[in-house]
């Protein structure tokens, strides 16, 4: 379903387009019709359809939105990263930028039809919950959660002008992403062969989702357009860093030494996280199911084919090796 539109293609505008999430909805809208247009920061060669512009600057935002008149909105760009160094940044970006793409968005003659404001789990905190609905209280504990919540707020104040709802996406993996973050740091090990990999606290445990999945929930909900709701984006299975370890190590059919460095452990690390998706599911029908295992070949890519390959022609030679010891017996 492609909501109806002025223009001759109904057109999108993500802002973060070149970030990690940014490039995958990009696909999943373009391959349902729309013309997409986005936002980046920075000064690499232009795209077909890439502003580069930083949310702060509210006059150069406005312009944009002018330009692009869009009929559908995914608020992405942020900064993502919990570790992040500059903490006015993540206020300044995360809250300030959210504010001047709401209040640009208002003025357009015609608004968008639907506004995805990405937030995320982070702001359940350590919640006692087992598993974590939408009505859990807040409980953030890093200045990353804090200005999410904090965004939320914002967003709220919009709503009576703009058809937003809100998304606390889980914890979510895939081709592309930094290796700053942790799976795509782990995975990365594994390519190269590495020998060691130092990580922070094994224990902490995570609900990973595929990134494929996630963007598909996004063009879901924005093609719904639930005015003023809240959705978690989930898988519901949280999984702790010592199991995707071993995980990897089945894929890569190797060991590697996980040593523990004390810098990498962070202060009021969130311990578990794990979602319900039951009002997601309700609202957008069931996502495929896509396993962390797969999700994690995927990432490894043609390394973990070859060694799937390997393994199965030793298994072979195996076998034909069993045979004839069986013949010289027999």
């Amino acid at each position: 379903m492609v909501i109806p539109s002025k223009h001759a293609r109904p057109r999108a505008l993500i802002t973060g387009l070149r970030g990690f999430t940014g490039e995958y909805l990009a696909r999943e809208l373009e391959a349902c019709g729309y013309q997409v247009f986005g936002t980046a920061y920075g000064n690499e060669p232009l795209g077909e359809g890439v502003h580069y512009v930083d949310l702060c600057d509210a006059l150069a935002l406005q312009a944009v939105v002018d330009e692009v008149q869009p009929d559908i909105v995914a608020h992405l760009a942020a900064i993502s990263f919990v570790g992040h160094g500059n903490v006015e940044d993540i206020y300044r970006i995360n809250v300030v930028g959210t504010r001047n793409l709401l209040e640009a968005l208002s003025k357009l003659k015609t608004p968008p039809r639907s506004v995805l404001v990405a937030s995320s789990a982070n702001i359940y905190g350590n919640s006692t919950a087992e598993v974590i609905k939408e009505t859990e209280a807040p409980m953030p504990a890093n200045d990353y959660a804090i200005s999410k919540m904090t965004m939320e707020h914002v967003a709220r104040l919009w709503m009576d002008k703009l058809p937003i709802f809100i998304t606390r996406p889980f914890n979510y993996t895939g081709l592309g992403q930094a290796e700053n973050f942790l799976l795509p740091k782990i995975v990365s090990h594994f390519k190269r062969g590495a020998k060691e990999i130092e990580l922070g606290n094994l224990d902490v445990a995570r609900d990973f989702s595929d990134v494929r999945n996630v963007v598909r929930a996004y063009r879901q909900l924005l093609q719904l357009a639930p005015r003023g709701e809240t959705f978690n984006i989930c898988s519901g299975q949280a999984y702790t860093l010592r199991e995707v370890i071993q995980m990897v190590e089945e894929l890569a059919a190797y060991q590697i030494e996980v040593k523990v460095n004390p810098a990498f452990v962070r202060a009021n690390e969130v311990r578990k996280l794990v979602g319900d998706s039951r009002k997601l599911h309700a609202t957008v029908g069931p996502l495929p199911h896509i396993p962390l295992q797969e999700t994690l070949a995927w990432m490894l890519g043609e390394h973990a084919v070859a060694l799937k390959k390997n393994k199965g022609a030793k298994r072979a030679a195996n076998k034909i090796e069993v045979l004839e010891v069986l013949e010289v017996l027999g």
